[in-house]
Formats: structure tokens, C-alpha cells, sequence
């Protein structure tokens, strides 16, 4: 895989009684189709990260021919001193001022119109002018053209005007290789305000409603290429209003900061604005400022206030702008031990995540999954989101708590993920029919998608659902309390599911529940066929889409749910810190009755510890064979890839239907949730054996990991106690982890589910948290062996910048697990693929070696996590947090096929047709109105592999929290 690319999640279900396998958010699903080469056409981007005495280079090479290359060897060659150091991705050598660069073996095959990315790294002194030719396999390959570059240079990032007033929109556009600019458009998201085709670019927008705004320009040139510049947030007010940029500002004791006032709109006369401290910690005042006049020509430009911090006190207050007739402006600011510069930089990357403007919630106050909507990850658009995002809301808001003493957030957080993202009982109407001796009928997983639907078997035994009762007894319902996985939070879709509202339709507002992934482990989020999770056969085919998926002689009008308890155990990890946090400050009361929420999703979370069939745990073959549970012998008690649950849609229909999941992933588990809901008093459980169930689960979390630590230290994927998702017999000599076969790639196969080093950082992480708060002995010695080989493989350069493993490769398989006498697993192995500088993984890592140095005063792992945060936050800033460019090569893919049974039609609900001729984009022809569209158009025309730099809700959001991790533990 190709360095500094984004790996996707992909989360999958199974419709009715089938249910559910959801798939996490990281993993991107890649593949191409393999040909035998041609003639050479080729073309290769190079670009450089330089420090002056050396520097990393990045190649991507494309395939422009319209066969594949089987094997490539690229050569160039330098005019400088540059001399080879390392390489990835390839075998890198030199010869002189030759370099030679031959294929892996997992890069060797380019498909038509695809790339592979490879890179080095290179020492120089004097000049490092880049190579002036590329050859592929003895051919010269053509130079790539670049696109133009394009700046909104207005409006300023944060502005606030009034409704009705012009927006003054202003654009710079270069176009390169010759090239010229033929026009620019201007966006308001993906709405097209208008066009200018002669420079200065520019537009005036004065019918853009009240709330926030997403703004930005694209340039195209006269050579067909086209490129949008970054967005820009802004926010129209309902009147005239004061402004104050920035919202949020953090003080180190002794020291003093500014934030800017102007006004929304220029006035008839003068206007004075006062600013005072209106309530909080009283160490902080306005020391300049406090009076400023706005008149109708400087009206527009910014005055600075100026805040002083004393040297004692500690804690936030709130500083009021106001001026008679106009909106009060309201800013945050925090009061720092003079230590923690690392809290301030939270201050200041919370505050452009938190800024309505900039984008990354919608008015509901939902995260969405990406401030940009152009992204093909599990989710397919960047305006769903996911639980996992709602839980890092829910963390982020637990660190805010922490370091401002204001836990209103916290609350509110997970509030807003209580009313939108776990079901109502009008979403769930029908659990009080559910048969807990009988909890579903058994329907094989297949493995590729042209193998469905798969047929439902009433005739293989399943077991019965033993926490149903008790759960039920403990909270007095029969609903779930538990998040579903996505959301189509601007319902782009149009199914427009509501409480109570079953397929509303395209014109219904707020979030939508939708569902993706339904058909076997080959299933990429490329061929997917999105459906609502309550069908009333009103869009799909003649039985909605449930045909699809399950074959059935008769379907019913049905609801369905899947929870990815990844993300509702990341949620109760952030309501533990919470807790611990709030008593720290004598503020525990504030957050009590979230807590216990928490307590009550970790109950339910149980679910994910069952066989999906509730069958018996261990060496079970054959679906009618392996035997159905009689309780807790159907508990492997490990954090599985999903849980799910439906039933009719009519209530006098009588029926209901809950699973478990017989795959376990490494990457999964949650120590630290598993040691709160067990032994924490404020989280432990109501019900008869909740607690009791996650101290075995913590106890069996912790054997999991040694059981697929490998001989280097890195954790293999998982085990199943359902091969092949159907009861199969596994290969001779499988090891097992108590009856449970090994399997390295659980749950997915497009791509292997554990080649992404995130789910390394993301899971260790957790286990570094529950080692720093208990110095558990089993958890030092699994951190110990995985930081020293995570350390082994990561670089940090002269310039701060940085790279750590991106993809990963297995080889050999453990030692089936003896309690008693562990195995050394030393036929398992891990090698790094490639690397990457992602900075949402690196924030995690950074997490995890924080955690892990607190406790151990590891003094490499210290340095280390300090250095990737030091060099995220100086070289990968920008106006709406930090980011990266990523070159996705994987979008060639926007044209596969989806697999529907030829005579099977049906319609989207915007009319996009469902066939067997269908594709990814053509049921989803929404995209092509998508500002970033063009660029894909041109790269599905032969042009280079696109270059995003995306915002990640959850990426940005653990970049703040390794902050104030780093601030609360090592600074």
C-alpha cells in the first residue's frame, strides 16, 4: 500500500435475522485487476520533505497505459551530491548519481490506471534540484501535469457577517506547465454560487442564510485540470453582531494573548464595543482593549484585546464583547499552570475543531466524519459519520472538562449522541416481541458478494440469549441501548429515516440511519448498495433491498440496528477519564448521571462478547453440528466486531431479533473499558452479572494479547469461532485461543483487516491507559515488547517531521494458547510494508507512548512521543487543524461494478437506477456535483492519482487529546 494513504474502516451488517458484520473506521479497501503488460506508459509525481542536509522523496508512479505492468523497475538520476540512505516501498540502490528503485513483492502488478507510491530517504549538502526524467522498465515516462493552485483569499477564515449583507468572495489562481486559467467557481459546500472567468476572481454572495458556512474556489485551466482550494468557514448572523476570533484562547500563568473583535456589518455611526470578564476565574482580566470604537470605514478591520493571566491561579473564564443594538461575542479564555504549554496547544486545536465555521459539525451539532465531502473510506461520503466519531466527541469534551473545569460540554456530547445516534423506541418498536430462547435463524456468511443472497436456515440450532432478562430487569425496557454505526448526517442520500418515520424520504431533515456492508469478507466499501435500516420496500426493488442479502421466500417490512463496540467502549474509556477528572477538580456531581449512562451502554456492550448464534465457544464445525449455547458458554467474552439487533416494522407482527459475532479482532479490545465496568464503582453495571462479565472479559482481553503478540512485538489479527462465517472446518494445524480458530485478516479480506498499523496504535493505546492507572504486570510486559519494536520502526528527521509504519505484513501464526504455560509464538512474524506520516495514527501512537512512559519513565518512549507531537504541530498546521496531502490512488476504483442479480432493478430514492449494470458512482451520482469531482474525472481519464489533504473528525480529535495527554502525564 502506498505510503501517507488514508486506510479506511469499513464497517458491515447482515439484514435481518443474517445481521451484522461492521467493519472499523480505518482500513481502506483497495485492489486492482491484474493484466499482462504492454507497452510502457507511465508518469511519476516527485515531491520532497527537505531540512537543507537532507531530505525524504516521495514517487508515484501511474500507469497510463490501458493494460497492467507486471513488475516495474523506475530509474532517474540526480545532478547533486544526494547520496541514498533507506528506502520503502521497493529496493532502493545506487549507482553514482543513478538511482534504481525495483519493485516489492506485494507492489509489483500497476493496473491500468492506477499507481503505486515508493520513497527514500537521502542526505546532500549544497543544491538538491529534482530529477529532470523518469523510466519505467527502460521507457521514459511522461511528465505529470500538475493542476493549479488555487487560494480563497476571501473571506477571512472565522468571519462573521450579517444576513443579507454581500459576502465578498476573492480567489489567486495559477496554472502551471504552461497552462492557463480558464475560469473560477465559487462553492458554498457543494453548492455552485457562481463563476468568474478573467482574474481577479472574484464574487459577491449576499443569500447565504443564517448559520455556518463552508466556502471555497476551483480553478480550472486550459488543459482540462481543475483543484479547489482549502475551505474556508464563515458564519452569517441573523443582525449585526460583534465578532471575537479566536472563541478559545489558553493562558500559561504570568503570560498574556489577544483575541480580535470587529463587527459583522459596518454601521450608520460609530459604534463602541466593551469588553469585560463576565464570569470564571477572576486571575484573568483585560488589561487592553477593554473599549474600542468601530467606525463606518473600520468597521471590517480587527482590534485586539488583550488578556493577562496572574502567576497563581488556574482555571477558565468568560470574556463578553458587547455593543448596544448588535449580538454579543463570547470568548473562552483558560488560565494554564506555567508548565503546560502542551494544554494551550489543546486550547488552540479545539477551538478550530469546536468553531462552527469551519465545519466539522452539522447544525444538529453532529461530527461529521470529515469537514470535506469528497471521501471514499467505510463511510463513502465525509458528511455521514459514525459512532466512532460521536465517541471521540464525547473523549474530547472529557479532556475540555479536564482542562477548564467546565463539564457542560461533556454532558452535552453525549446528549446530542443519545438523541441521534442510539434508536429511539419509535426506531425499535418491536423488542417486547423478542424470543430470548430463540434470539435469530441462522444464514451463512459467503464469501464474495456475487455468492448472495444467502438463504436463511431455520434447521441449525442457535442458542438462547442469557443477559436479555436481566438487562430488561435492571432498566425496566426491552430496547437496546446502543449506537448504530452510520449516519447520513445531511440525509444525501434520501431515505430520511426519523423517529417514528420509516423511509421519510428525500426531503425529511436531519440525520438519516443508513446501512452499507451486508454481503461476506470480500465485500469492499466499493461494492457496497447503501439501504436504509428501517425498509418499508418504498425505495430499493419490489422488497426494498432486503433480497439483495437474504434469500427468503416472503420479506417483511423491518428495522435493524448494528453497534461497532469499538466505539461504544471508546465512549465509556471517555466517561471513566471523565469521572476520574471531574473528582479530581470536586466536581464529580457534575457528570454523575453521564457516567451512569455509560454504565448502562457497557452493559448492553455485552452483546459483543456472544457467538453470533449464541453457539458454544470452542472447535465448533459444521452449522448443525456445532452445538447451540445453554448461556454463558456462549461467551468468549472479547470485544467482537459488532453486535446487532431488528424485527418487524409492524407491531403486530411479533417479532424480534438480536446477534453477537463470532469475529474477534486485536484491534478491537478495550482493557481499560473492560477494568472500569468491572472494578470502578461510578461504572460498574445494574444488572445481576454485568460487572462480573467484564472482569473475565479484562482477564481474557489482556491473554488475548500475548496470545497474537508476534516474535517482534506487533498484535496479529484475531479468531473466529465460525470459519469462514459459516461453522466450516479451518485449515489442519490452525491454532486456537480457547477453541477459537487464529485468523489474520478476521472479518474483511478487501483489504486484510490488519495490515493498518492504526488499529496497532489505536489498541495499545488502550492498554497503555489501563497500565498507567493499575501498572498491571500482563500489560507492562505486552506495552514493553510492542513499544520497543513500534520504536524500531519509526523515524523522526532533523526537521520534525516524521514516519511510522503504515501497512503491515504477516507471516507464520501463533501458538495455540495454554493459560497455564504461553507459547513464545515464535513462527509469527510482522514485517512493515511501508510508512506513512499520517497524522491521526501518529497522535494515537504518541497516546500510546505517553501513557505507557508515564508509568514505565521509559525515556525513548518520552522523547518519542514528544517528537511526533512537536513535529505534527510545526510542520502540519493549517487553518482548520492539522492535515496531511494523501495521494489515493484507490479512487480508480469510483467505476467498479456492484454485484446485483441480473434481472434484479430497483431505484435510489434521487432515481439513480439499481442493476446489474450498476456501479459504485452510478447509484451515487450526488458526487458528481461534489466540487473535488473533476478530479477524480481526470484521473478515471488517465491523469495522475488524486491529492486530498482531509480533516478527519476522529483524526483531529486525537491530536488534541495526545496533547492534553502529554500535558496531564510528561509535561
Amino acid at each position: 500500500m502506498d505510503p501517507g494513504r488514508r486506510r479506511s474502516a469499513a464497517r458491515r451488517w447482515w439484514t435481518a435475522t443474517l445481521a451484522a458484520l461492521a467493519l472499523p473506521l480505518t482500513m481502506l479497501a483497495t485492489g486492482t485487476t491484474t493484466a499482462h503488460a504492454a507497452a510502457v506508459q507511465c508518469s511519476v509525481d516527485y515531491k520532497t520533505n527537505d531540512w537543507g542536509s537532507g531530505f525524504t522523496a516521495d514517487l508515484t508512479l501511474t500507469n497510463r497505459a490501458s493494460t497492467a505492468i507486471d513488475g516495474w523497475t523506475l530509474t532517474y538520476g540526480y545532478t547533486g551530491n544526494q547520496k541514498l540512505t533507506n528506502g520503502w516501498n521497493g529496493s532502493w540502490s545506487q549507482s553514482g548519481q543513478t538511482v534504481t528503485v525495483r519493485n516489492a513483492s506485494y507492489n509489483g502488478t500497476i493496473a491500468a490506471g492506477a499507481a503505486v507510491s515508493t520513497g527514500a530517504q537521502f542526505t546532500y549538502s549544497g543544491s538538491n534540484a529534482a530529477p529532470a526524467s523518469f523510466a519505467v522498465n527502460g521507457t521514459t515516462c511522461a511528465g505529470a501535469h500538475q493542476p493549479p493552485v488555487t487560494v480563497l483569499t476571501s473571506p477571512a477564515a472565522g468571519a462573521v457577517y450579517s444576513q443579507g449583507d454581500a459576502v465578498p468572495l476573492a480567489a489567486t489562481a495559477a496554472a502551471a506547465d504552461g497552462a492557463t486559467v480558464s475560469k473560477v467557481e465559487f462553492y458554498d459546500d457543494t453548492t455552485l454560487l457562481g463563476t468568474d472567468t478573467s482574474a481577479p476572481y472574484s464574487l459577491s454572495a449576499s443569500s447565504l442564510t443564517v448559520g455556518s458556512h463552508s466556502l471555497l474556489a476551483k480553478a480550472y485551466d486550459s488543459l482540462g485540470a481543475s483543484a479547489e482550494s482549502t475551505p474556508v468557514g464563515i458564519t452569517v448572523a441573523s443582525g449585526p453582531a460583534v465578532v471575537a476570533s479566536p472563541t478559545q484562547l489558553g493562558l500559561q500563568q504570568g503570560k498574556s494573548g489577544t483575541f480580535d473583535v470587529k463587527l459583522s456589518t459596518r454601521p450608520s455611526a460609530n459604534v463602541t464595543v466593551d469588553v469585560a470578564r463576565t464570569g470564571g476565574n477572576t486571575g484573568l482580566s483585560v488589561t487592553g482593549g477593554s473599549s474600542l470604537t468601530f467606525t463606518p470605514s473600520n468597521w471590517n478591520t480587527a482590534q485586539k484585546v488583550t488578556v493577562s493571566a496572574d502567576s497563581s491561579g488556574t482555571g477558565s473564564a468568560t470574556f463578553t464583547a458587547s455593543a448596544t443594538g448588535h449580538s454579543k461575542a463570547v470568548v473562552t479564555v483558560t488560565e494554564l499552570a506555567a508548565s503546560k504549554a502542551y494544554d494551550a496547544r489543546f486550547l488552540d486545536l479545539y477551538g478550530k475543531i469546536t468553531n462552527p465555521a469551519n465545519g466539522y459539525f452539522s447544525p444538529e451539532g453532529i461530527p461529521y466524519h470529515s469537514v470535506e465531502t469528497l471521501i471514499v473510506e467505510a463511510p463513502d461520503y465525509g458528511h455521514e459519520t459514525t459512532s466512532e466519531a460521536y465517541s471521540y466527541l464525547i473523549w474530547l469534551q472529557a479532556m475540555y472538562g479536564k482542562v477548564t473545569g467546565d463539564w457542560s460540554k461533556f454532558n452535552g456530547a453525549w446528549d446530542v449522541m443519545e438523541k441521534y445516534m442510539i434508536p429511539t423506541h419509535a426506531d425499535q418498536p418491536t423488542n417486547s416481541s423478542y424470543n430470548a430462547s430463540k434470539p435469530a435463524t441462522y444464514a451463512p456468511e459467503l464469501d464474495t458478494p456475487n455468492e448472495y443472497p444467502a438463504k436463511l436456515d431455520t434447521g441449525v440450532p442457535v442458542g438462547p440469549d442469557p443477559i436479555a432478562g436481566e438487562l430488561k430487569s435492571a432498566y425496566g425496557t426491552d430496547d437496546v441501548y446502543g449506537m448504530h454505526w452510520i449516519q447520513d448526517v445531511d440525509n444525501v442520500y434520501g431515505y430520511g429515516n426519523e423517529p417514528g418515520r420509516c423511509e421519510a424520504g428525500p426531503t425529511a431533515t436531519g440525520p438519516s440511519y443508513i446501512n452499507t456492508f451486508q454481503r461476506g469478507a470480500q465485500e469492499s466499501v466499493w461494492e457496497t448498495v447503501p439501504q436504509p435500516t428501517c425498509d418499508a420496500f418504498k425505495y430499493g426493488g419490489r422488497n426494498g433491498y432486503l433480497d439483495l442479502f437474504t434469500g427468503d421466500s416472503s420479506y417483511a417490512r423491518q428495522w435493524k440496528y448494528t453497534d461497532a463496540p469499538d466505539a461504544d467502549s471508546r465512549a465509556v474509556q471517555a466517561a471513566y477519564w471523565a469521572d476520574v477528572w471531574a473528582k479530581a477538580q470536586g466536581k464529580g456531581g457534575d457528570v454523575s448521571a453521564t457516567v451512569a449512562k455509560a454504565a448502562k451502554m457497557g452493559d448492553y456492550l455485552r452483546y459483543a462478547m456472544y457467538d453470533k448464534y449464541f453457539k458454544k465457544i470452542g472447535n465448533c464445525v459444521g452449522p448443525t453440528s456445532c452445538a447451540a449455547g445453554t448461556g454463558k458458554d456462549a461467551s468468549h467474552y472479547l470485544l467482537s466486531w459488532y453486535y446487532a439487533w431488528g424485527g418487524a416494522t409492524d407491531t403486530s407482527a411479533g417479532w424480534a431479533w438480536r446477534i453477537g459475532s463470532s469475529h474477534v479482532h486485536g484491534g478491537y479490545q478495550n482493557p481499560l473499558a473492560a477494568y472500569a465496568l468491572s472494578s470502578y464503582a461510578d461504572l460498574k453495571p445494574k444488572s445481576a452479572t454485568g460487572a462480573s462479565d467484564w472482569g473475565k472479559s479484562l482477564q481474557r482481553q489482556l491473554e488475548f494479547y500475548q496470545w497474537l503478540q508476534s516474535s517482534e512485538g506487533a498484535i496479529a489479527g484475531g479468531a473466529t469461532n465460525s470459519w469462514q462465517g459459516r461453522y466450516a472446518a479451518a485449515p489442519a494445524g490452525t491454532p486456537t485461543f480457547y477453541g477459537m480458530y487464529y485468523d489474520w485478516q478476521p472479518v474483511y479480506h478487501d483489504p486484510p483487516s490488519n495490515q493498518w498499523f492504526g488499529f496497532q496504535a489505536w489498541s495499545m493505546e488502550r492498554v497503555a491507559e489501563y497500565y498507567q492507572q493499575t501498572g498491571n504486570a500482563t500489560a507492562k510486559a505486552v506495552l514493553g515488547k510492542w513499544v520497543k519494536w513500534a520504536l524500531s520502526k519509526t523515524t523522526v528527521n532533523p526537521d520534525g517531521t516524521y514516519r511510522i509504519p503504515s501497512t503491515l505484513q504477516w507471516s507464520g501464526q501463533p501458538d495455540t494458547w495454554n493459560a497455564s504455560s504461553p507459547g513464545s509464538n515464535g513462527g509469527l512474524h510482522v514485517t512493515v510494508a511501508d510508512y506513512t506520516d499520517d497524522v491521526g495514527v501518529a497522535a494515537a501512537y504518541a497516546k500510546t507512548l505517553t501513557y505507557y512512559a508515564a508509568r514505565s519513565g521509559d525515556a525513548d518512549a518520552k522523547s518519542t512521543a514528544k517528537a511526533l507531537l512537536d513535529g505534527m504541530w510545526g510542520n502540519h498546521q493549517d487553518s482548520l487543524g492539522i492535515a496531511v496531502p494523501e495521494t489515493r490512488s484507490d479512487y480508480s476504483r469510483f467505476g467498479d461494478s456492484l454485484y446485483v442479480p441480473s434481472g434484479w432493478t430497483g431505484t435510489m430514492p434521487n432515481g439513480d437506477a439499481i442493476d446489474s449494470s450498476s456501479t459504485f458512482s452510478s447509484i451515487r451520482s450526488f458526487y458528481k456535483n461534489d466540487p473535488a469531482w473533476s478530479k477524480i474525472e481526470a484521473y478515471l481519464k488517465g491523469g495522475a492519482a488524486p491529492v486530498f489533504t482531509y480533516h478527519r473528525f476522529w483524526a483531529q480529535a486525537d491530536i488534541a487529546l495526545a496533547m492534553g495527554s502529554y500535558a496531564e502525564l510528561l509535561e
